[in-house]
């Protein structure tokens, strides 16, 4: 392959380049940026392994990922509520990194698959929010007697 030839991804180390890619591009983005940095305090370095393990499970069937995806991104909500377009520009941020580095069907699989969970995410982060103008997230408090 030569200089600004793009293969698809094959291998763990694709992913992490994709991974750390995509995040070096969202931290220093002006509409993301701040929910990286500022609001979630993101050490990339300790981020890096645990979603490339995600990325690794999803596009090669690595079964390194367990756990949940949605819950970050639940208390980043409660911190900062996400609005539709900080979804649009996370997607729009990630569709450009794999095309600018990758090409090929695994390539597209990792497209297809931030689409479908960018989505579902924001739906459930919208049921939490309420629609647009609603105050923010409900939160439940406990009242009386503490045990």
């Amino acid at each position: 392959m030569t200089v600004g030839e793009r293969a698809d991804i094959t291998d763990r180390d694709d992913c992490e380049r994709l991974v750390r890619a995509f995040y070096g591009r969202a931290m220093n983005d002006a509409i993301l940026g701040f929910l990286f940095v500022d609001v979630a305090r993101l050490d990339l370095e300790s981020h890096v392994p645990r979603i490339t393990d995600f990325w690794e499970t999803i596009l090669l069937g690595a079964q390194r990922y367990s756990g949940g995806a949605f819950r970050p991104h639940a208390e980043l909500n409660a911190k900062a509520p996400l609005r539709p377009g900080h979804f649009e520009r996370w997607l729009h941020l990630w569709r450009m990194t794999v095309d600018e580095l990758f090409t090929g069907p695994t390539a597209d699989l990792a497209k297809a698959h931030t689409d479908r969970v960018g989505r579902a995410f924001y739906q459930r982060i919208e049921a939490i929010n309420g629609p647009p103008g609603a105050p923010g997230p409900m939160v439940v408090t406990r009242h009386g007697p503490q045990d």
